[in-house]
């Protein structure tokens, strides 16, 4: 099988351009939060992680990060250097708004 990305098993092709991700989320399921790392240790937060759950270390508002993720591209993280401020774009979970596997603490989800 000759060619690109494009081409074979498992292929996926997509239109030419820019892919905007969740373009069809609104204010309201929108939220920017400054993120420090006050540890000393570099710290991650991969793209699905409900953000109140992640590591103590990283100082933020986690009651207005409740029922929040990264607003970053599945599969991937945001990591932060010790010491470290940044500020980041966040957006609501959907669905059952339920991850299972991950730190949230109870069966009713996150909200």
């Amino acid at each position: 099988m000759a060619g690109g990305r494009d081409s074979g098993p498992g292929a996926i092709r997509t239109a030419p351009g820019t892919v905007q991700l969740n373009a069809d989320r609104g204010p309201d399921e929108r939220i920017e939060l400054t993120i420090v790392n006050t540890g000393d240790r570099p710290v991650q937060i991969g793209s699905h992680l409900h953000l109140p759950d992640a590591n103590t270390a990283l100082d933020f508002d986690r009651a207005a990060a409740h029922g929040f993720r990264l607003d970053i591209p599945s599969g991937t993280s945001r990591r932060f250097e010790p010491g470290a401020s940044r500020t980041v774009a966040a957006v609501a979970l959907r669905g059952a708004r339920r991850v299972p596997g991950l730190q949230i603490k109870d069966d009713g989800g996150v909200l």
